[in-house]
């Protein structure tokens, strides 16, 4: 084992054009600080900075935030060069800076707080392994979150005009983003464009666009519901109209898009070979997301570890004879939310009564029966399925529930 003043340390602030290294002993000495360009030519040069504080029997770590964004390339360079390289969670470092009396803001300062926390917490945080294929689904899944932020905040402001055309519109069909319902909307706008049209002739359009799912008793609902709600019809009518016509065009789009992104997605995690979607309320989309979080499992030496990394691992506070264990609001915050969903879907229960998980429900149950409350028996499952996760990544294995002990049902 390397001892402490054995290493120095390299905190890397990072940034879209620039990257600003400094350079601290185990003594916390600043050695030096170097600021270079976020280009591959210029990544020598930050290593050829480096050796000049190095002497023979001193090894160099370095520490870096965004891995995943601005970092990547110099994360890759510094990998593939066998450099031993940390990636340190930016709320640490962040915590590091405000805690100091006068809190202050610089590159040069950041990149030293992200130094101090890489030597204070080497042993804990993960090693930066940035492999192609999670980035590539790490990118993937991005641009499918934002897709689908886009198509909600779409949907909202369809919903806005159409209760302006049709204020019994909600009536007309299940999902106002439906295939057939889109079809609608592009074609009669507002009621007006009804006007001419009789129920055979709605009829036979709702008919040629859900597959024969909806035909004339669907029009005569409509047609009921138009007459019913009265003349919505003012001034500027079509420029309004052309509103809902250019909110349909891109629901379209967005759905389009979505299909695809979720498609290569499926390609990507196949060559992975992980069975996470064995998992009790796991899809393939739950399961690029937690790849896209955790990256590499190798990084982490022991599922302690990814607990910590999710924010999972309770925070014990003392004093005295008296410990409690509180939940804690660091670690990765989306990987966190993604734990505790999974978590809730796993006490969830069919329509029959009969629980999904019935292993997670009975310890759930037991948890309740313990003292806990539901939200810290929601984490106690989260914490038990960051082990479950841990060892499917490890070993490429498939899920199978555990039969419900006597113990846990009593």
């Amino acid at each position: 084992m390397i001892k402490p003043d054995q290493l120095i340390y390299v905190g890397v602030d990072l940034h879209k054009e620039h990257h600003t290294a400094v350079i601290i002993d185990c003594w916390n000495r600043k050695l030096g600080e170097f600021k270079f360009d976020n280009k591959p030519t210029s990544f020598p040069l930050l290593v050829k900075e480096v050796k000049r504080y190095t002497k023979k029997e001193l090894t160099v770590v370095f520490g870096l935030e965004d891995v995943g964004g601005y970092g990547r390339a110099l994360a890759v360079y510094l990998t593939e060069e066998k450099h031993w390289v940390k990636e340190v969670n930016p709320k640490l470092s962040n915590a590091r800076r405000k805690s100091h009396v006068t809190v202050q803001k610089s590159d040069s300062w950041d990149a030293e707080c992200v130094a101090r926390v890489l030597k204070d917490e080497l042993h804990n945080l993960p090693d930066a392994k940035p492999i192609d294929l999670y980035w590539a689904i790490s990118q993937l899944v991005m641009q499918r979150r934002w897709q689908s932020k886009d198509l909600s905040a779409t949907v909202k402001r369809l919903h806005q005009q159409l209760v302006y055309h049709y204020p019994s519109y909600k009536k007309f069909f299940s999902e106002i983003e439906g295939k057939t319902a889109l079809a609608f909307w592009e074609r009669f706008p507002s009621p007006h464009w009804l006007k001419d049209v009789n129920e055979d002739e709605l009829a036979r359009f709702l008919r040629s666009h859900s597959n024969n799912g909806l035909s004339t008793k669907k029009a005569n609902q409509i047609i009921t519901l138009i007459e019913a709600d009265g003349d919505t019809y003012r001034d500027y009518q079509e420029s309004r109209d052309s509103i809902v016509l250019a909110y349909t065009r891109t629901i379209a789009f967005l759905k389009k898009e979505l299909a695809s992104v979720e498609e290569k997605i499926e390609g990507l995690m196949k060559q992975l070979g992980f069975q996470l979607e064995t998992i009790t309320g796991v899809n393939v989309v739950t399961a690029a997301d937690l790849i896209a979080e955790i990256g590499d499992i190798h990084r982490f030496s022991s599922p302690d570890k990814l607990a910590r990394f999710a924010g999972v691992a309770p925070v014990t506070v003392g004093s005295g004879n008296k410990h409690r264990n509180h939940k804690s609001k660091q670690g990765n915050r989306v990987l966190h939310d993604i734990f505790k969903s999974l978590a809730v879907r796993q006490i969830a229960v069919t329509r029959k009564r009969e629980p999904r998980n019935p292993h997670f429900y009975a310890y759930y149950e037991q948890r309740l029966t313990a003292g806990k409350t539901k939200q810290q028996a929601i984490v106690c499952i989260m914490r038990k399925l960051v082990n479950v996760i841990y060892k499917l990544l490890k070993t490429k294995s498939v899920y199978v529930i555990p039969e419900v002990s006597r113990k846990l049902v009593g």
